[in-house]
């Protein structure tokens, strides 16, 4: 990982819709029309289908907005409301040791069907968490920013 691989900042918001216009009041944001996805997520007491609903600035540097989900990681976070800062991995197994080499728990992971990791949270004792997303998702993910 390289502070080059960042590529966004995560907010978990109460009402997706409401902040998006907010944030379009306010600072100009332009939205990609929000995704509504059902996913695997491996959590820490085990595995769950997870409804999620997210969307991303059009723009960089890119805001990714996330509808909270009660019960889960996914809960704005107490008094600033940035959730995560997002990192592109060309190894994430490798790059999920190395944080957990330095005290970061491992939160969820997004998994495929074989069991393959494509996303995954990593929550610092003492600072931010942070998400690794495959590289191998870039494409995709840009052909989304790039339909707006």
């Amino acid at each position: 990982m390289r502070g080059t691989d960042q590529f966004h900042i995560g907010v978990v918001v109460d009402d997706l819709d409401a902040a998006m216009v907010e944030l379009t009041e306010l600072f100009g944001y332009e939205w990609c029309a929000p995704l509504a996805v059902q996913t695997p997520v491996v959590l820490p007491d085990g595995e769950m289908l997870l409804d999620l609903r997210f969307t991303y600035s059009v723009a960089a540097p890119r805001v990714e907005l996330v509808q909270a989900v009660p019960g889960t990681p996914w809960v704005p976070a107490p008094g600033s409301g940035i959730h995560h800062a997002g990192y592109w991995s060309d190894d994430l197994p490798a790059d999920s040791a190395l944080l957990e080499n330095h005290g970061y728990l491992t939160e969820a992971k997004g998994v495929r069907p074989d069991g393959t990791p494509i996303w995954a949270y990593h929550r610092s004792p003492s600072g931010p968490r942070i998400e690794l997303v495959s590289r191998q998702l870039q494409p995709g993910m840009e052909q989304y920013w790039g339909s707006s």
